[in-house]
């Protein structure tokens, strides 16, 4: 789920006017003092952070002065909480509180439908209110076709014993907090604590929204920029993997960064999984030698060879690791040789300077495990592949063994090059990329190994040189699965005339 702001709740929240305190965001000193100016009195300044606990921190203060709320600002902005820089203060204009409730609207999965939850205790966790106060919460099933209805929303209110005119304000507010979590496909939507004033007034003090990872595309005025959730901002590669996922529906890529800030010789190994299962036992295995994982990624649902280069190629972006495991369940779904290639034109375009272990167990594994093999002539560290009766343990062994004896090269070895094409022949793929065949290659090639190989069988030989058998639209609406044949096997078998260019962007910058 992608978690919003409570700046970026709270404009939702106002937007279906449910009263939140006068205020904004702030992302300076200046800018919080302008705040405080514009609210006047006393305010709050609060990091923008996905924690809790955040006054324990000192990430949340109470001042009376335009001055001191600058002073706030600067003390909370750049503060590190889980690691992460805070960015952005929330500056709001303090509340006299008389009461507090909780208002919460969850995506129930074993109901199967939205679920309202209101409670007539507020400030701590739905949960713990629930475990010691079972008569102050109650919950409701909404019919997805009707909504939640008002008479349904004050009789919630009316469960927990509040009567009258509250009972009123706090049944418009539940039905309109439904209509947000309704129109932006929210998994989660809750107001902790509503605020009631001494006056009568209601106001959301704190709220906290997620958004259903499959409906962030519908909702690009969110400004989004990766559909998970996390407790802190996306690191630059995460939003660089996740783009390569949301445009690829082929298979599973799912990247994480554990650990950032880190230089070689700190035990960082580049995690490189398949499957749920069986990466967490090869993490286990990693952790048991005494390494750390600077990343968690998972390929898995049997994905093109071009999803897999594009994770190594993250993963490799991480320039302090000091091993590169790969490693998943051994799934009978997954074309291991799809793996194979992928992390060669990885490692040979981006030459990987650190001992490797790929464990390839599946479908076609001694195939995968032949491609790895041949290529190790090509790749300047060792790398050592195994399958599925090789246990996550021995593998792990092994990279140790590799790590333990090996000494990284002083300057980093230049990658392969391609050389230009004298004849180029091109189309586009699914994902942007341009496959080039150089047909002055072609004509001298005896093998024509990149027709043999080609998996879904689109090339033909029209003379002496491959062609497409389909057309170039075809290609570019997924006709070419992008399974690197015609590259790899074309540079070991063939006359190293095929290239391709899978695009990552942003990577250069990194």
């Amino acid at each position: 789920m992608a978690r919003l702001h409570e700046y970026q709740g709270k404009s939702l929240l106002k937007e279906a006017k449910i009263p939140v305190p006068n205020g904004g965001p702030a992302r300076s000193p200046e800018e919080a003092k302008a705040l405080a100016e514009e609210i006047g009195g006393a305010v709050v300044v609060k990091a923008q952070a996905w924690v809790t606990g955040r006054a324990e921190l000192g990430a949340i203060r109470f001042v009376d002065t335009p001055a001191a709320a600058a002073a706030a600002a600067s003390a909370i902005l750049g503060m590190q909480i889980k690691g992460y820089l805070v960015d952005t203060v929330m500056v709001e204009g303090k509340l006299d509180i008389k009461r507090e409730f909780y208002a919460g609207v969850i995506i129930d999965d074993q109901s199967q439908a939205p679920v309202i939850i209101f409670s007539r205790i507020g400030g701590s966790g739905i949960e713990e209110i629930a475990e010691k106060y079972p008569d102050a919460v109650v919950r409701l099933v909404i019919d997805i076709q009707r909504g939640l209805q008002d008479h349904q929303a004050r009789d919630l209110i009316r469960q927990v014993g509040l009567h009258g005119k509250l009972q009123l304000s706090l049944g418009n507010l539940l039905t309109r907090l439904y209509g947000v979590a309704r129109r932006y496909d929210a998994r989660a939507a809750e107001i902790n604590p509503i605020v009631l004033t001494p006056e009568g007034k209601l106001f959301a003090a704190d709220c906290r929204i997620t958004i259903d990872d499959y409906a962030v595309y519908r909702h690009p005025e969110l400004g989004i920029e990766i559909a998970r959730e996390f407790d802190r901002p996306p690191t630059e590669l995460e939003i660089i993997a996740w783009q390569v996922e949301k445009n690829d529906y082929r298979g599973t890529f799912y990247f994480i960064q554990l650990e950032r800030g880190f230089s070689p010789g700190e035990g960082m190994i580049g995690f490189h999984g398949a499957g749920g299962g069986g990466s967490m036992m090869s993490m286990d295995a990693v952790l048991n030698r005494g390494y750390k994982l600077a990343n968690f990624v998972d390929t898995s649902g049997n994905p093109p060879a071009s999803k897999v280069y594009r994770a190594a190629r993250i993963i490799l972006a991480q320039s302090g690791i000091d091993g590169y495991f790969a490693s998943g369940s051994g799934v009978a779904s997954q074309e291991q040789f799809h793996s194979a290639r992928g992390l060669v034109k990885a490692f040979m375009e981006h030459p990987l300077t650190v001992p490797a272990v790929i464990r390839l167990g599946g479908n076609a594994e001694e195939r995968a495990m032949a491609i790895m093999e041949r290529a190790q002539g090509e790749i300047p560290a060792p790398i050592e592949s195994y399958g599925k009766d090789d246990s996550p343990e021995f593998c792990a062994e092994r990279l140790d063994t590799l790590i333990q004896n090996y000494r990284r090269p002083t300057m980093k070895p230049a990658g392969k090059v391609h050389p230009e094409p004298q004849d180029p022949y091109t189309f586009e793929t699914v994902t942007n990329g341009t496959v080039i065949l150089d047909h002055a290659a072609c004509l001298d090639c005896e093998t024509k190994i990149c027709i043999d190989t080609c998996v879904p069988g689109i090339l033909s030989l029209e003379g002496e040189v491959p062609m497409l058998n389909i057309t170039h639209e075809q290609a570019k609406r997924g006709g070419c699965i992008e399974c690197l044949a015609c590259e790899i096997e074309c540079y070991f078998e063939g006359n190293q005339g095929g290239h391709i260019i899978l695009p990552i962007p942003g990577l250069d910058r990194v």
